[in-house]
C-alpha cells in the first residue's frame, strides 16, 4: 500500500487540528551534515505515491518542489557535524527536528515520525505516532523525506565543490567503499564526522596533515 493520509486523520479524529510528518537524511552518514524537515499537508495534496529512496534524483527534485508548492507549512533545518560529533546522531537528529519546528510558522498538536520518539519542553505535549518506517505509510512523513534527503544532496554536492577528493556528490557522505578508499588516501576533511568509528580509524592511522578547513558544517 502507498503511503497516505490515513494516520493524519486519525490524529485529527482525536481532536488534533494540524498534524507533521517529520523526517531526517543524514543520520547514518559519515560526512555531512543531519538534515530534519516538518510539513504540514492538507488533506488533499494531490502528491503521488514516493519514496525518496527509490525515486531518481530528478524525480525528487520535482516531488520536492510539488511538497514546498503545495504544503500548507514546511520547514527544513540541519545539525552540524561538530553538533553530530559532540552529541551523537540520534540527539542531534532531536536538535535539527525542533530546529525546523521552531520556523515552521504554524504549531501542530501531533507528529508523525519515523520511529523518532519526539520530546517537548512545554505542556502539554503533542501527540506523536512513530511507527517504523513511517514514509511508506504516511504521506506527510513522505513529504517530510523528500525535502530532508533533497536539501542534504543539495548540500553534499556544494562539498564536493571543495572537497572533489571524496566522491560527495555521488555517495552523499555515506560510507561506501568509493568513500572508504578516498578517506585512507587523503585522509579526513572538516565536513567528516570524527566520532564515526571508521573515520576516527581513518585519521588515527593516517600520517597525512589534515586539510585547511572551509566551512562545511553549517
Amino acid at each position: 500500500m502507498p503511503p497516505d493520509l490515513r494516520l493524519e486523520r486519525a490524529l485529527r479524529l482525536r481532536g488534533c487540528l494540524t498534524v507533521a510528518g517529520v523526517d531526517e537524511a543524514g543520520r547514518g552518514a559519515w560526512a555531512g551534515p543531519v538534515v530534519a524537515a516538518v510539513v504540514v499537508l492538507p488533506d488533499l495534496p494531490g502528491l503521488p505515491y514516493v519514496d525518496s529512496k527509490m525515486v531518481s534524483a530528478v524525480r525528487r527534485e520535482r516531488l520536492a518542489e510539488h511538497v514546498r508548492a503545495t504544503a500548507t507549512a514546511w520547514a527544513v533545518a540541519e545539525a552540524t557535524v561538530a553538533e553530530v560529533d559532540e552529541m551523537g546522531p540520534l540527539r542531534a537528529t532531536h536538535v535539527a527536528v525542533h530546529r525546523a519546528i521552531a520556523v515552521l510558522g504554524v504549531a501542530p498538536d501531533a507528529y508523525v515520525t519515523d520511529y523518532l520518539r519526539l520530546r517537548f519542553a512545554t505542556l502539554p505535549q503533542p501527540e506523536i505516532m512513530a511507527p517504523a518506517r513511517a514514509e511508506g505509510l504516511s504521506l506527510s512523513v513522505a513529504a517530510a523525506s523528500l525535502l530532508a534527503k533533497t536539501h542534504r544532496d543539495a548540500r553534499m554536492r556544494a562539498a564536493a565543490v571543495d572537497w572533489p577528493t571524496y566522491g560527495f556528490e555521488r555517495h552523499m557522505g555515506y560510507g561506501v567503499p568509493a568513500h572508504r578508499a578516498a578517506l585512507r588516501h587523503t585522509g579526513p576533511c572538516p565536513w567528516h564526522r570524527r566520532s564515526v568509528r571508521p573515520v576516527a580509524e581513518i585519521a588515527a592511522a593516517s600520517c597525512l596533515p589534515r586539510p585547511d578547513a572551509k566551512e562545511g558544517t553549517a
